[in-house]
């Protein structure tokens, strides 16, 4: 009898720490890359985000120590009239992509630094259930601007 007590307790422990269950969410980010700005006053980050694990995770903020403001951003609206707009929490599916383009998702950065083509910028990619992944953006050149 005791010996299922201990095995009733020790399950109890492992089911609520939460190792039990789906597995966690595994993220990955790659092509990390900021538009060069030139004169602009403002430009964007853009991530492709991979998530080979077996749990969705969402994607809440990125910031940079490097840059000013930065903010998630969804286009909205078409033609003359798609215009950036700040968005909320962004899920990345189990086993999904969240790939980050200038039409669909990017990170606004209002009222950049001067920046460089090449120039390498630290982000920090915030998760719900990942935690913060850092990573550094390359700054593309005029040559090519982002996605």
């Amino acid at each position: 009898m005791g010996a299922g007590v201990l095995s009733l307790v020790l399950l109890s422990g492992y089911t609520a720490t939460g190792a039990a269950g789906e597995p966690p969410a595994r993220i990955e980010v790659v092509d990390a890359r900021v538009d060069w700005p030139g004169h602009r006053e403002a430009t964007a980050a853009f991530f492709d985000i991979r998530n080979t694990g077996g749990s969705d995770d969402t994607l809440e903020s990125v910031d940079s120590p490097a840059l000013g403001i930065t903010v998630l951003g969804r286009r909205s609206g078409s033609g003359r009239d798609a215009r950036m707009r700040p968005t909320g929490p962004v899920e990345v599916p189990a086993q999904g992509r969240l790939r980050m383009t200038r039409d669909t998702l990017d990170v606004m950065i209002l009222d950049p630094p001067a920046l460089k083509p090449g120039q390498r910028v630290p982000f920090t990619l915030w998760f719900r259930d990942s935690g913060p992944i850092r990573v550094t953006a390359v700054t593309a050149g005029p040559g090519r601007t982002g996605p």
